[in-house]
């Protein structure tokens, strides 16, 4: 038997509040399938599960609030029996129901409790869905903005307005969540700042070369399929990282652990105040164009509420462009277990010497936040003049 347990979606995160489950008992389920909705501080998350089995017991009903680390579920692993008795579903407050999905076939079949049958309805956010419960509307009657035309958080806060525009109760609710949020990642930060000795590091980069070749590769693109300098940042630092892999993995229990796949987390400021860092998976090894799609669609869905665990466990370093803030430079705080934060500042054009000459030349600054129990300046020094190279031939992260 398996414990399926709330999995840590972020440092600033000690607690969740199922929303909803996705599965149900006698249901079979395999690695990286989503089987539960959980509420943060920060978002309502999609939970994957980590191991193939199935679904013997729910152990946590919904609306409950429980800490990171309590049993959620227990999965019967591949070729186990089951103990003698019937599935024992948790109870679920018949306000706060939880769709059924149907369990793969061949499966053992349980009927659904009364509060759990629902109608066909348009895709719902959890998100909007817990947001449209707090103001008492119905979100299935709502048209959607979000990927799909999902109803997004969004949708449901316009629709509020729309229905009570001089009510102060929306406003309120939203003001009390981010009051939450910042709370949750100020204790965050003070932890890291309070047990990370940090080191910084800055490197002004031109990108006269970089921009030049990222303009003739985007000519023969639909505009649709672009690619922002944002993106090309991102693949850059990804590469640059395999010069310097102790900047890339965890630090859990005094022991650093290198991770082979760079899983760039992308700082998201969110509408609502706060932000989010979920991860995009193994940069380094896509092409351009894939990196920028997998940016968009991640951004739309942190704005939308609609992320899921892996992306907000995973990510092995941090990227923070703050250029769009038309900043200079930004000096970042490491979100632990990680052990280095890059940050980006705004491309401007800047006096510069090249080849003996002054010249006018697009640049940025790029900022290293790194963990002295891991790596030193030395290595930091590295791992930025790389970056600083791979920016001179960009052609290079597209090969």
């Amino acid at each position: 038997m398996i414990e399926f347990r709330l999995p840590s979606l972020g440092s600033d995160m000690d607690r969740g509040t199922l929303l909803q489950w996705r599965v149900e008992p006698g249901q079979a389920v395999k690695k990286g399938d989503v089987v539960a909705v959980v509420d943060t501080s920060k978002a309502a998350v999609d939970v994957e599960i980590w191991v193939d089995g199935t679904v013997h017991r729910l152990l946590t009903a919904v609306g409950e609030t429980i800490p990171v680390g309590a049993p959620m579920a227990l999965v019967l692993a591949p070729g186990e029996a089951a103990p003698a008795g019937v599935w024992q579903p948790a109870a679920a407050p018949p306000t706060a129901p939880g769709p059924i999905i149907p369990p793969t076939p061949g499966a053992p079949r349980v009927p659904p409790r009364p509060d759990q049958v629902i109608a066909t309805r348009a895709r719902v956010t959890p998100a909007a869905r817990q947001r449209a419960a707090e103001l008492g509307i119905a979100p299935d009657a709502l048209q959607g903005t979000g990927p799909d035309g999902a109803v997004t958080r969004d949708d449901v806060e316009r629709a509020a307005q729309r229905a009570t525009p001089t009510t102060g109760a929306a406003p309120a609710a939203a003001s009390n969540r981010a009051v939450e949020m910042r709370k949750a990642i100020a204790a965050a930060m003070a932890r890291s700042k309070r047990e990370i000795p940090h080191y910084y590091l800055t490197e002004p980069i031109a990108l006269r070369a970089a921009l030049d070749w990222l303009r003739a590769f985007n000519a023969a693109r639909p505009m649709t399929e672009r690619v922002l300098p944002a993106a090309l940042l991102l693949k850059a630092v990804a590469v640059a990282l395999r010069a310097v892999p102790e900047l890339n993995g965890h630090l859990l229990d005094g022991a650093f652990n290198p991770v082979a796949q760079a899983n760039v987390g992308v700082a998201i400021s969110l509408r609502t105040g706060g932000l989010v860092a979920p991860a995009l998976h193994d940069v380094a090894a896509k092409p351009l164009p894939q990196v920028m799609r997998e940016l968009a669609d991640l951004v739309q869905r942190a704005r939308a509420g609609s992320l899921r665990s892996s992306e907000m466990s995973d990510p092995t370093i941090t990227v923070t462009n703050l250029g769009e803030q038309a900043v200079e430079s930004v000096h970042g705080v490491i979100y632990p277990p990680q052990v280095a934060l890059v940050g980006f500042g705004r491309i401007s054009e800047r006096p510069w010497v090249a080849d003996g000459a002054l010249t006018v030349m697009p640049a940025i600054t790029a900022t290293l936040a790194a963990d002295h129990r891991v790596s030193d300046g030395h290595r930091g020094a590295v791992f930025l003049a790389r970056l600083r190279d791979q920016l001179q031939q960009p052609q290079q992260l597209e090969a």
